[in-house]
Formats: C-alpha cells, sequence, structure tokens
C-alpha cells in the first residue's frame, strides 16, 4: 500500500528524511515560496500559507511538522488544527521540537523525563507548541533536536573565509546532531511508532562550541581562531540565548527503543566526512 508523508515546512532535515524514505512512498511538500517549489524534486509541492493543507491531511497516512511556532502560537495548528483533530486514519504524526525546552542546567545531563524548565521566549514557545499538538490526540511522536549540522551547514566556510569565532565562555556545552542521523531516526520511528513517545536527538560527544571550531581549522590545516571572550563577545539576540543555556543531553531512547546506530557519533567524525564530501 503506498504511504504518503504530509511535511509541513519540508526544510533541511525533512529533505534528509525524504531522502531515504522507501521508493514506494509518496511526499506532499509544503514552501513558502514559488521560488522554492520550482527547486524541489521528488515531491508535490504546495505553497503554505495559502495553499490547502485540510486536503493534504485527507490524503497522508503521515506527518511531519518542522515548522516552529511564532509570536502567537504554532502556525500549522492555527490554520489545520480541526482537519488534523479529525484525522484518524493517520498512523504516524511527528513534530521536530528542540532541546531549547529543557533550558540552562549549567552543563548537566537531561534526557527525555528531564522537567521542562525554558528560560528562552523560543524555548518557552516551543514548549507550548508541543502541548498543543498533544492536545490533538493524534498518534504524535516529539523529537528534541539539538543543534543541527550537515552538508551545506559546517563550519568550515566561515574557517576558511576568516569569520569562525571561538568564544569561550567557562562550562559552556552544546549537543549537536547530523542531519543524516535525524532522519534515520525519524524512518526508525516511522516504522516503529510508539504514540506518545518523545526522543532526545544529538551525537554522543557534547563538546564546548570552540572545540568543535578549532578541530574545523585543524582539519582544513588553518590557523586556529582567536579566543573571544563571552563578555567582550557582540551577538545576535538569538546567537546570545543559544549561549544562555547549557546543557549535556543524552540520547539512550533513539538507540534503546528505535536501535538507531549513529552514523555520526561525535562531532569529530560529522566533520571528518561533511570535509570529504566537499572534496568530492
Amino acid at each position: 500500500m503506498t504511504q504518503t508523508l504530509l511535511s509541513i515546512g519540508h526544510g533541511y532535515s525533512a529533505q534528509a528524511l525524504a531522502r531515504i524514505l522507501p521508493a514506494d512512498w509518496q511526499v506532499i511538500a509544503t514552501t513558502r515560496s514559488a521560488e522554492k517549489a520550482a527547486a524541489m524534486t521528488g515531491a508535490e509541492v504546495v505553497i503554505w500559507p495559502g495553499g490547502d493543507l485540510a486536503g493534504a491531511v485527507a490524503r497522508a497516512t503521515h506527518v511531519l511538522s518542522s515548522v516552529a511556532p511564532d509570536a502567537d502560537s504554532d502556525p500549522v495548528l492555527r490554520d489545520i488544527g480541526p482537519a488534523l483533530a479529525r484525522a484518524d486514519h493517520l498512523r504516524w504524526v511527528g513534530y521536530l521540537s528542540t532541546t531549547g525546552v529543557y533550558g540552562d542546567h549549567h552543563g548537566g545531563w537531561v534526557d527525555e523525563t528531564t522537567p521542562l524548565t525554558p528560560a528562552t521566549e523560543r524555548g518557552i514557545a516551543r514548549m507550548q507548541a508541543e502541548a498543543a499538538w498533544r492536545d490533538l490526540n493524534l498518534p504524535l511522536h516529539i523529537f528534541r533536536l539539538a543543534g543541527i549540522y550537515g552538508p551545506g551547514r559546517g563550519p568550515f566556510a566561515k574557517v576558511k573565509s576568516g569569520t569562525a569565532r571561538r568564544i569561550i565562555k567557562p562550562g559552556q556545552v552544546f549537543s549537536r546532531a547530523h542531519v543524516e542521523d535525524i532522519a534515520q531516526v525519524l524512518l526508525a520511528s516511522i516504522q516503529r511508532p510508539n504514540p506518545g513517545a518523545v526522543y532526545n536527538v544529538c551525537d554522543d560527544d557534547p563538546a564546548p562550541p570552540q572545540d568543535v571550531i578549532a578541530h574545523a581549522a585543524e582539519l582544513l590545516g588553518m590557523a586556529i581562531p582567536p579566543d573571544i571572550p563571552f563578555d567582550e563577545a557582540a551577538f545576535t539576540p538569538m546567537a546570545r540565548s543559544f549561549y544562555a543555556e547549557s546543557k549535556k543531553v543524552r540520547n539512550d531512547r533513539i538507540k534503546d527503543e528505535l536501535g538507531v546506530v549513529l552514523k555520526y557519533p561525535d562531532y569529530k567524525a560529522g566533520l571528518a566526512a561533511l570535509l570529504a564530501a566537499e572534496a568530492d
């Protein structure tokens, strides 16, 4: 039987999933602009907001939302919340959230059972969006993604251009996830549905951000960018919000429950693969 994924906000991670779906799957993908729609391949494209998502929900067997909440609420639920609530034919629904919902843990460990204590506006909005999706009583699976990197989203371009910064904030650590590992987690969940489940998606090696930049420079054979003390660094508001929180994220559940074996268990493996791909 043909299965159809409605991918709302068909961006970087969702496109990686689409590339590894079995050949008999159909994908209905949304994007915001006609230009992006023209560039998409392998999917039926709906321009949204503005297109008919309720009709797409009626045709879908699976739904993935990659759309972030805005200042008011979740835009997807504002548009098609009632249609989703009536969609008892759906076999699997995924919502891409963020590890920002855990808030600041001063470099300590968190897992899926850790209480949600976000302090940033973005983290609070994500926590509220998760709750709103749960309220629809769908076969929902929540994926809390760490910092996403992969082809086209690595540190090499900034190191080469001289714009990379090694901002030093003592005790600061981030978790990361290669986009190919995100995709394989999503596919494993689709193949083993467990409605109500929450999964942290990250690698095994939370690390200070300056270490990643230094390793990228070393791989390129370039000088390591100088240290910049946190108090002296200029930030955009979004960048500063990332540094407001420090935590290490556990990923045992994706391994134990979904059987996932990470392709890139740490940033060193991920960066080496990105550099090799750029050289091809």
